[in-house]
C-alpha cells in the first residue's frame, strides 16, 4: 500500500532522514520505534506532504506522493494523526469532527460523525464540550475519531500514547487494534516500543535518521539489543 524508497529529509542544514525505505502491505499495523530525535515524527509528516525528500519517491497505492499537496494526500485515503493531539482547542468536539471531514462530500458528513461517536461512545457524550477542556485521553480519541472522518485507507499515528495514563494507553492501543481489524492500515509512530511492538505486524528501528533493523514485531520483542535499547531488558 505504501512504499518509502530512499528519502532524504532535511530541516536547513540538518541532515535529518538518511536513505530511509520501507513499505507498508495492506491490512498491516506496521510500527516504527526508535528514541526521541530518532527521526519517526519528520517520516511521518514527508509521507503527508508537510515536509519533502531531497531523493527517493513515497508511493501509495502506486502514485507518487512527491508532488501531492497535503489536502489532495488525504483525498487519497491517508489520515495522520500527529503528535500531540492537536485538536482545535477552541471548538467543539462535534465542530473538530467536521473539520475532519473537509476533503468529504458534505452529504457524507452526519453519517460519518454518527458512525465515530458509535466507536468512540465518550465523544458523543462530549459533543459540546470545547476541545481543549477534554482528557488526554479523550483529545487522543477525538484526534483519532477526527481522521477517520476522512475514510482513510491509511491510518498514521504519532505517538499515540504520549502523556497517557497506563490504564489509557491499554485503551487506545485497543482502539488501533480495532481500527486495524475493521479494515484501516496502521502506520504506528512510539516510543513505547513492547506496546508497538506487541499490536505489530512488523516494525523498523530508527536511530539518527537511518532504519537499522526490520522484522516481524515479534521477532523485534525478542531481540536483545532491541530489548537493552527499548524495552528496558
Amino acid at each position: 500500500m505504501l512504499k518509502v524508497d530512499n528519502i532524504n529529509v532535511y530541516y536547513g542544514a540538518i541532515h535529518a532522514i538518511k536513505n530511509v525505505s520501507f513499505q507498508v502491505n495492506e491490512g498491516e499495523i506496521v510500527t516504527l520505534i526508535g528514541a526521541n530525535g530518532a527521526g519517526k515524527s519528520t517520516i511521518l509528516k514527508t509521507i503527508s506532504g508537510l515536509l519533502h525528500t531531497k531523493t527517493g519517491s513515497v508511493l501509495f497505492q502506486d502514485h507518487n506522493l512527491k508532488s501531492a499537496p497535503p489536502h489532495r494526500i488525504v483525498e487519497m485515503g491517508i489520515a495522520h494523526v500527529p503528535e500531540g493531539r492537536r485538536v482545535f482547542s477552541r471548538m467543539s468536539v462535534e465542530e473538530n469532527l467536521e473539520m475532519g471531514a473537509f476533503t468529504q462530500p458534505n452529504d457524507s458528513v452526519n453519517a460519518a460523525i454518527e458512525h465515530v461517536y458509535e466507536r468512540f461512545p465518550r465523544l458523543k457524550e462530549r459533543r459540546k464540550q470545547v476541545a481543549g477542556t477534554l482528557s488526554g485521553g479523550e483529545q487522543q480519541m477525538l484526534a483519532m475519531g477526527r481522521a477517520l472522518m476522512s475514510r482513510p485507507k491509511l491510518m498514521m499515528l504519532d505517538e499515540p500514547s504520549m502523556g497517557l495514563a497506563p490504564i489509557l494507553v491499554d485503551q487506545i492501543f485497543d482502539i488501533v487494534k480495532e481500527l486495524n481489524q475493521s479494515g484501516v492500515t496502521i502506520l504506528l509512530v512510539e516510543q513505547n516500543a513492547q506496546m508497538a511492538l506487541s499490536i505489530a505486524n512488523r516494525g523498523y528501528v530508527l536511530e539518527t535518521g537511518r532504519i537499522v533493523l526490520s522484522s516481524d514485531a515479534d521477532e523485534l520483542l525478542h531481540n536483545d539489543a532491541v530489548k537493552k535499547a527499548y524495552l528496558g531488558g
